[in-house]
């Protein structure tokens, strides 16, 4: 039988300070009458969206508004969505925000064209056959950098039922274009700049390392380590510097490209924390990452080794091995430089909800695709080593 790997990935970026200024001239290229604009509550009241939706109103774009998306969105976010796209007779999905409403209006687009309930299209479900296009088209507008949803095959969605996360994905949900301002991320708060932030890392570095043979995503993913290692700390610090602003919406959304690799334990981790605990996705991915790391060595030192230049260490003669070692620690020092809590215990996760979180992250895909094989008893000892910290 012969092994083939297929590569792809589609979506029309529109980069640069100022791009939002084109999303009306995106929405003529692709023939759309009304788009349902999805997005939260929260961000309607800034100046990011006030500048969009000048935009849209400057140029005469009819639209519709759906602004209920919850920060970990939920199955019944995407079906009021639903409910108010078909009222509205809307044709196409405008997403904008971070990876909540961005991953709602992937998610609105299936049941818009496939009907049905959200579960249906579960991907541990063998749900992804039953997503036929095509799918009303998506535009992404993020606000932050972090989920790279904008040019992702893939929505989360919170199960409402069960508390507990659930991936729907398939090609026909990548975004057609997806505008990426670095001006509409300078008023996030610095400690969201830093969750974000570490999501678009994380993406990157589990992505380089699953055990997927995808060498344009590895080398996606090198490089989106390398803007997220120059650029992170930089946006918390100096929060008006485009570049660096600029350099991290990239890195999140090669983060995003890469991880058609898929992802690993970090992230069933994360997954798990976010639908338990509410705690914010990247937040729980960064407090994970360096102990999952540390746990991976052994399989990723080779890998981890690449990404040690990208934090300035010199590996001119260094042994593979310490290399690697540099590069966790190296991850670990941004993270608390740039004021990420050092264990899960001080963001409030309690000892009593290990077993819940444990069994939750081993339901999920990502730690299918760990570069290192994790049981249930290995993700549960993540976690306490994680909420213990260093």
């Amino acid at each position: 039988m012969k092994n083939f790997s297929r590569f792809s990935f589609p979506t029309t970026i529109v980069y640069g300070a100022g791009a939002v200024s084109e999303a009306a001239a995106c929405i003529k290229e692709l023939r759309i009458a009304k788009p349902l604009v999805v997005t939260d509550q929260p961000l309607v009241q800034t100046e990011a969206f006030r500048r969009l939706r000048s935009v849209l109103e400057r140029r005469k774009v009819p639209y519709a508004l759906f602004s209920g998306v919850h920060p970990n969105p939920l199955d019944s976010d995407v079906e009021a969505a639903l409910e108010q796209y078909r009222a509205e007779r809307c044709d196409a999905v405008l997403a904008v925000g971070g990876g909540s409403p961005l991953d709602t209006g992937k998610a609105l687009a299936v049941l818009a064209a496939c009907g049905g309930r959200l579960a249906d299209y579960d991907v541990q479900q063998g749900g992804g056959e039953r997503i036929k296009g095509p799918l009303p088209p998506v535009l992404a507008v993020p606000t932050t950098a972090g989920t790279g949803s904008e040019a992702g095959k893939c929505a989360v969605i919170t199960s409402s039922s069960k508390r507990r996360k659930f991936m729907v994905c398939h090609p026909e949900m990548m975004p057609r274009r997806a505008i990426l301002d670095p001006e509409l991320t300078v008023s996030l708060p610095p400690h969201l700049t830093a969750y974000t932030g570490m999501d678009a890392l994380t993406h990157n570095i589990e992505s380089l390392t699953a055990p997927i043979f995808h060498p344009m995503c590895d080398a996606i993913a090198l490089k989106g380590i390398e803007f997220a290692a120059a650029s992170l700390e930089r946006c918390v610090t100096h929060p008006e510097d485009l570049e660096a602003r600029g350099r991290m919406q990239l890195a999140a959304t090669m983060g995003a490209v890469a991880f058609q690799k898929d992802l690993g334990a970090a992230h069933s981790l994360s997954h798990a924390l976010s639908a338990v605990c509410g705690l914010q996705h990247g937040l729980a991915n960064a407090v994970c990452l360096v102990p999952v790391m540390r746990y991976n060595l052994d399989a990723a030192e080779e890998h981890y080794a690449r990404i040690a230049p990208c934090f300035g260490v010199d590996t001119c003669g260094l042994p593979t091995r310490k290399a690697a070692e540099a590069a966790v620690e190296r991850i670990g020092q941004l993270a608390r430089r740039i004021g990420i809590a050092g264990s899960l215990k001080e963001v409030g996760v309690k000892q009593e909800q290990f077993d819940e979180i444990a069994g939750k992250a081993f339901l999920d895909p990502c730690h299918l695709t760990n570069v290192k094989p994790c049981t249930e008893a290995d993700l549960h000892r993540l976690l306490k080593e994680s909420w213990r910290g260093a």
